[in-house]
Parts: structure tokens; sequence; C-alpha cells
């Protein structure tokens, strides 16, 4: 498992917790670092030619979603109505997890190329 892998389920798990807490808002927000800090240190590795323009839709879509982590963890300390941030938080979690579904599918098509496909 990896650091987006831990960083994305300890997300979820803050996320299940009861929203009344003045402590939820600090739980959310240091997860939501967390997943911003592996986020960056993300990286595809060395792909071939053949995968570049997969790896650029990648780095586009981890641009978007550390946009969003920021913008959340502002709005998760501010707002008055945790409800709406709370369901947005929701579907983040779910755009991570298919974002990082997308960098497994380009690792894994870069060692089929490697070791000659599924042959």
């Amino acid at each position: 498992m990896t650091g987006l892998d831990h960083a994305i389920r300890g997300l979820e798990q803050a996320l299940n917790r009861p929203l009344r807490h003045q402590m939820w808002r600090w739980l959310v927000r240091h997860r939501l670092m967390s997943v911003h800090d592996a986020l960056v240190r993300e990286s595809a590795g060395d792909t071939d030619a053949w995968l570049a323009s997969r790896e650029d839709t990648l780095a586009r879509e981890r641009g978007a979603l550390l946009r969003r982590l920021g913008e959340l963890g502002t709005r998760v300390v501010e707002a008055a109505d945790i409800e709406p941030v709370h369901t947005e938080l929701k579907r983040l979690v779910r755009d991570l997890q298919r974002h990082r579904q997308h960098l497994n599918d380009l690792v894994y098509d870069g060692v089929a190329l490697e070791i000659g496909g599924s042959e």
C-alpha cells in the first residue's frame, strides 16, 4: 500500500466520524494535508513515450485535485454549514480513488510492455 493509499483511507475514515465536533474539522483538515503531501510526492516514474500522453493527463488530474484539496481545506475550517462541504469531501475521496487507479493502470501498462504483454 502506498502513501497515497494510506492518506486516502485516512481521509475516508475521518469523513465517517460524526460532524458535530470541532475536533472533526481539525482531523479532516489534517487528513487533507496528508493527502496533499502524498499527491505532491506521487510520480508515475519513468514511462515510455507511448504512455507520455496518459502521464500528462495524470499530471493535469493531479493538479486539479491539489487545487480542490486547498479549497476544501479552507472551507472545512471556515464553513458555517458543514454538510455541503462534507458532501464535496466525499466526492473528492471518490475522485482521489479514481486517480489512484489511473496511476496504477499506467504503472501496470508500463510493466506489461517491458515483459512482453499478456501473451
